[in-house]
């Protein structure tokens, strides 16, 4: 056997070994005309409503779990949540989507803009090698985290960023915590990041 089939065979040994517990990589997408420059403890609040959906009466307990996740990144990078009833300066918008298939799921071009300006990504570009070793297709599910920051004042958007995957539905990492987490965190890695770039987050 080639030296380099069995370096193939061995990564994809690890591969498998590794797949119960391993999150597939993260695109991300960011759009801002100017670099946000929120000072430390600048308030913020969420809307309670979905971004795609703001006339839902009660949002989605699986929204929810995306919106703790923002909520986290946004504490980490140092804003501060407005109380109940506070005016804030930033009003923080959220959305995900959720979509299972059975074949190797498909990315379509999806676009965001800010202030007018808008920019469209679609890498196509595979994030893994494909084993099939029996048993037919697994069933997938695509999922994507939008955010969009408003000037609460003037109701414009001044930051706004996409993250999607695609993970086996039974894997851990299809979990709803898990999975909101994990874009969260990969959306809002080295904010505000490159405007109009598509990068992939490990």
């Amino acid at each position: 056997m080639r030296p380099l089939s069995v370096a193939l065979l061995a990564a994809a040994a690890l591969a498998l070994g590794g797949c119960a517990t391993a999150v597939p990589p993260v695109e991300v997408t960011r759009f801002h005309n100017v670099v946000p420059g929120w000072a430390p403890g600048t308030r913020y609040a969420i809307a309670t409503a979905p971004l795609d959906a703001p006339g839902a009466a009660m949002p989605s307990i699986e929204w929810n779990s995306y919106r703790t996740a923002v909520d986290q990144q946004l504490q980490r990078l140092g804003l501060v949540a407005a109380g109940t009833g506070e005016r804030a300066p930033l009003l923080v918008r959220v959305a995900f989507d959720r979509s299972e298939q059975a074949n190797a799921p498909r990315r379509s071009p999806v676009s965001v803009g800010v202030g007018g300006g808008t920019g469209s990504y679609g890498s196509g570009v595979g994030l893994g090698v494909g084993i099939n070793l029996g048993g037919g297709p697994k069933r997938m599910a695509d999922l994507q985290l939008s955010v969009r920051i408003d000037d609460a004042a003037t109701g414009q958007a001044v930051w706004e960023g996409r993250a999607l995957t695609a993970v086996p539905v039974k894997a851990p990492a299809a979990q709803p915590s898990l999975a909101a987490a994990k874009l969260a965190e990969a959306l809002f890695k080295d904010f505000p990041g490159e405007s109009g770039r598509t990068i992939s987050v490990p």
